[in-house]
């Protein structure tokens, strides 16, 4: 079986589980999903959701932050992990969105990992879900699926996003990373799984015994 036709069995695998999917991180604009995404970094969705609910019905702009400053964000983010950094990042991309984009969220790749905190995992979850714009963010649980489901040789994050956006269809591309995700989250588990007994491990591998060793993002 090759790269392809695992391809087209995940997927459809994945759209039977999931034929609608939800975006996890709860935002109210593209500011304020730009800001989730950079505080999910090192920290579960639920988490980030439960700390932000109580600060995007005030605080949903670049200018509330920059009044805010840094040692006020710190204090509404303190339940989150590193977040002195990410307070930090905050609060210079405010500034610089105010200043260099009128306050708007920019609509390309070169403009978001310009921003403080902002990498290009995180670039592409704004372009995506924020601006609907074709893209393939690899986080932590993409990176170790493709390698069990053998769509790449998990060498580094940039070569699984070149691999699977040469096996999936661009048009799929924003739905599979979330159907991907919580199929990770769900079936396909770091400490359980193991490449041997979910319903995508045995169908593109029913003979594979040993569990299989994947490298990290």
């Amino acid at each position: 079986m090759n790269g392809i036709e695992k391809a087209k069995i995940i997927s459809k695998i994945l759209n039977q589980i999931y034929p609608k999917i939800k975006v996890p991180l709860k935002s109210r604009n593209n500011f304020t999903l730009l800001i989730s995404v950079l505080l999910s970094a090192q920290c579960t969705d639920v988490n980030v959701n439960n700390v932000t609910k109580n600060i995007y019905p005030r605080y949903n702009k670049p200018k509330h932050f920059v009044k805010l400053g840094r040692k006020r964000i710190e204090k509404l983010i303190k339940k989150i992990g590193i977040f002195r950094i990410k307070a930090k990042s905050i609060f210079n991309l405010s500034k610089i969105l105010l200043e260099k984009h009128k306050g708007q969220v920019p609509k390309t790749f070169n403009e978001l990992e310009k921003l403080p905190g902002v990498g290009h995992k995180t670039a592409s979850v704004v372009m995506s879900q924020g601006f609907g714009y074709p893209a393939f963010a690899i986080d932590t649980h993409i990176h170790r699926l493709a390698q069990r489901w053998g769509l790449t040789n998990g060498k580094n994050v940039t070569q699984t996003e070149k691999d699977l956006k040469n096996l999936f269809p661009k048009k799929n591309w924003n739905k599979l990373h979330l159907q991907i995700i919580y199929y990770g989250r769900e079936y396909c588990k770091a400490r359980s799984c193991y490449g041997l007994t979910c319903k995508i491990c045995t169908t593109c591998y029913p003979h594979r015994k040993k569990p299989v060793i994947t490298r990290k993002a």
